[in-house]
């Protein structure tokens, strides 16, 4: 967004120019999904070799459908059906698609009590993140 702030306060130029709209490059932005997430998987089971063996489920955050086809799964080791994906179904869930993602998974059978979850995002500000838990119920 390139009005506002210290550099282009408002004014009625800088509305009038419609600089305060929220701008995006949606190919740069997926690609960088892409990447560092698989990139964030890979540290994180790099620091037990076997957990890369152990681990059974990939529940990536998916801003879009084609976001949910990154090729994580079969880097990280697991078959594409591995990762529980359901934006077929809700949308694009934002920040609550990883919890509806586990409910789901919960409900088709998908979290065997002691599976290791891989869970992966990327979010605003081009934040990644990635978790390995132990399903405990």
């Amino acid at each position: 967004m390139p009005g506002g702030g210290s550099l282009n306060p408002s004014t009625h130029e800088t509305v009038d120019k419609k600089m305060h709209y929220v701008h995006q490059d949606g190919q740069a932005v997926f690609k960088f999904a892409v990447r560092k997430q698989t990139e964030l998987c890979e540290r994180l089971l790099e620091r037990e070799t076997d957990l890369r063996k152990r681990y059974r489920r990939l529940i990536p955050q998916s801003g879009e459908i084609a976001a949910s086809s990154w090729q994580a799964p079969t880097c990280l080791g697991l078959k594409p059906e591995m990762s529980v994906i359901n934006i077929d179904r809700f949308g694009n869930t934002t920040a609550g698609t990883i919890p509806l993602a586990m409910d789901t998974a919960r409900q088709e059978g998908k979290l065997e009590k002691g599976s290791l979850v891989m869970l992966a995002s990327v979010g605003a500000g081009f934040t990644v993140s990635a978790a390995l838990l132990r399903w405990t119920y």
